[in-house]
């Protein structure tokens, strides 16, 4: 299964990010179908040890049978409590990947794609309550005008919202095929593919909390992180992106960085990649996937 699973994006570009030591601690956050992780475990040797978390049940599939290797069936946002229950306070690196996975587009019932039809859901964790459908039916008319407009950068959210609001007196919105229908007035002409993507961003984000689970996720960084440790994180639209460039830049994610009573910036990381890296030209005709992805770089300060 995990050949097919996921193409793993700029494989090289993390590996050299990471800067792997052979009995390191490291760590991979959204494992996926393992290539990231398989590609770490290479560059280890006998001592070195790795940890992967994926909250995707179909995830546990692409296991790896190594004893160098531990998968976690948790949210990242769970980091630190669970490195802990595996007695492990801090580590060499830290690798993330925040794009959804080939998988969960290319499985039709998931309901991750505008390609199929299917329920709503995008659940990334399946046994999680909320789900697309409860979004679209449940949610009042300026909840979903802010979560299109955030989380979708849709130009025509609020008329959007409405528009959702009114169709769900009739009937509820069940399908992917349904809630297509409901808003075709609303996509601009030539743009639906676009359109139908903002949308579906924007509800996938809602459903899987993404931002605040990120946000949880690069604050317990600092405290795992050792000393010269590496945190790579890879994103693929602007809200994550800015969250990621922010925190390694300042140690926060809105304002100035801070400083002490004599002018010295106060941050824990040391940014090593100044500007985003993207996948090369080569890559970008082979993986499709790799084209909206930024790869940032960043090194724990010793007296952070």
């Amino acid at each position: 299964m995990s050949e097919v699973y996921h193409v793993p994006v700029m494989l090289k570009e993390c590996m050299d990010a990471l800067a792997i030591k052979p009995d390191g601690v490291y760590v991979d956050v959204t494992f996926g179908g393992g290539g990231h992780s398989r590609e770490i475990l290479k560059h280890l040797g006998p001592e070195g040890r790795l940890f992967a978390f994926d909250q995707d049940p179909d995830a546990l599939n692409n296991n790896i049978d190594d004893p160098r290797f531990v998968l976690i069936h948790q949210n990242f946002r769970f980091l630190r409590n669970n490195l802990r229950l595996n007695g492990v306070k801090q580590v060499d690196g830290i690798l993330g990947d925040l794009g959804v996975s080939s998988h969960q587009f290319d499985a039709a019932d998931r309901g991750f794609s505008i390609r199929f039809d299917a329920d709503l859901d995008m659940r990334m964790d399946q046994i999680s309550d909320l789900d697309a459908r409860t979004v679209i039916n449940t949610y009042a008319e300026e909840d979903l005008h802010r979560i299109f407009g955030m989380y979708g950068e849709i130009l025509n959210a609020k008329t959007l919202a409405k528009t959702i609001v009114t169709a769900r007196l009739s009937q509820p919105i069940q399908t992917v095929a349904q809630l297509k229908e409901v808003i075709k007035k609303n996509v601009p002409k030539g743009k639906e593919n676009k359109y139908h993507a903002q949308v579906f961003q924007a509800l996938r984000i809602e459903v899987n909390k993404e931002l605040e689970a990120l946000q949880e996720f690069l604050l317990q960084t600092v405290q795992v992180l050792a000393p010269q440790g590496r945190l790579v994180v890879m994103s693929y639209h602007s809200l994550e992106d800015r969250l990621v460039k922010n925190f390694m830049a300042k140690g926060k994610f809105k304002g100035d960085v801070e400083k002490d009573f004599f002018g010295n910036e106060i941050k824990p990381f040391y940014v090593v990649s100044r500007k985003a890296i993207t996948a090369s030209e080569e890559e970008l005709k082979i993986n499709n996937r790799s084209r909206s992805a930024k790869l940032r770089i960043a090194e724990k300060l010793a007296e952070a």
